[in-house]
């Protein structure tokens, strides 16, 4: 893996960012339990000069709400080898390396999440090694991470501070249909196949205090919809089936505050998108003017959504919602000329909102 050193980008690229803008003020670090401060403040200082995206500070969660996250952590494989994923799978070099870890880990506490979700977690072993490695100070005692049917080997998962009652998951679960014959102008590798979930969605119930020491349940469905250009075919389905699934649900329990989020590997405007508007679900930026605060992907596309149905909105103050802006590569450099570098975090960013108690 190709790593520039920071000093490269500090005195070549960034040098022309330092000149053509005022200084801005670093955030305090805060005291996290895996790195020394001089490490947290450069890395600090690599967010503020290579921030294309998100917001420059995470405001702080109100008395009385709660703060739900959605974050696509890039790959977050750990240094063991699974010898189920071989070939063009195979994990042995995937390792997340330390100064992501570190910087995704400043991001997580910078936010402070009280429910943070996530996608490309290789397993549970990998989420709890990085959880009591690097976010032991949170107080992240409730854990899923299971098996989602992907051949990478990577799951959406949870980190709760509040008790979680139910999960499941539909690894493989045939949408209907077949595969079509072409990708693109290309044969397709699936053609004729059925077509199912590439990554399950995650259901899980988080049992949520209340201000008069009772509970309520908020159902999250995390998702990860296929990725690829001309995947929208696959990504259509998974919305629909993702929609049954949800109905199954208030069948069973009319008023439960259902909230979808995670990656959606498409744009607002996509039929996969859509689908969940036109089953009366709300994107929490609905209402904003579109903006780079509100990219979500490094490749300046929004592709990262948290949706609410009715019950789940009504305790929802939309105004607080905010993408959480990480390092990017710098304009005109792709992920295949540089895979990685000092700072860098992911190639999404964390989105979140805040919900009444």
């Amino acid at each position: 893996m190709r790593t520039m050193p920071l000093q490269f980008w500090t005195f070549t690229t960034l040098a022309i960012t330092c000149i053509a803008q005022p200084a801005i003020a670093s955030q305090p670090a805060a005291a996290e339990p895996y790195a020394d401060q001089a490490l947290v403040e450069k890395y600090e200082e690599t967010r503020t000069l290579m921030r294309k995206f998100g917001s420059e500070s995470a405001p702080a969660t109100k008395d009385g709400s709660f703060r739900l996250t959605t974050y696509n952590i890039e790959n977050l494989f750990d240094a063991n080898d699974d010898p189920t994923l071989t070939g063009r799978d195979d994990d042995a070099d995937g390792t997340k390396p330390e100064h992501e870890l570190i910087a995704t880990a400043m991001a997580i506490h910078a936010i402070d999440a009280d429910v943070i979700c996530f996608q490309e977690i290789e397993s549970e072993a990998a989420l709890l090694e990085y959880r009591d490695n690097y976010l032991s100070d949170m107080g992240y005692n409730h854990v899923v991470s299971i098996d989602a049917g992907n051949s990478r080997g990577i799951e959406n998962s949870v980190l709760s501070r509040y008790p979680i009652s139910n999960f499941k998951n539909w690894p493989n679960k045939p949408l209907g249909g077949i595969h079509p014959e072409k990708y693109g102008k290309s044969k397709n590798w699936y053609a004729g196949e059925p077509i199912a979930f590439r990554r399950s969605p995650l259901m899980v119930d988080i049992e949520i205090p209340a201000a008069d020491d009772s509970t309520w349940t908020l159902t999250l469905f995390v998702m990860h919809h296929k990725s690829g250009r001309f995947n929208t075919y696959w990504r259509d389905a998974e919305a629909q089936g993702t929609i049954e699934l949800i109905n199954g649900v208030l069948k069973a329990h009319p008023d439960r505050p259902i909230v979808i989020l995670g990656d959606f590997n498409a744009e607002s405007d996509a039929d996969s998108i859509q689908a969940y508007i036109n089953a009366d679900f709300v994107d929490i930026f609905a209402d904003h003017s579109k903006g780079t605060e509100i990219i979500t992907h490094e490749s300046g596309r929004r592709i990262d959504f948290l949706f609410g149905n009715k019950s789940a909105i009504d305790r929802m103050n939309t105004d607080t919602a905010f993408v959480y802006g990480t390092t990017a590569r710098p304009e005109g450099t792709s992920w295949r000329d540089l895979e990685t570098f000092e700072g860098y975090a992911a190639d999404h960013y964390p989105v979140s909102v805040d919900l009444a108690n």
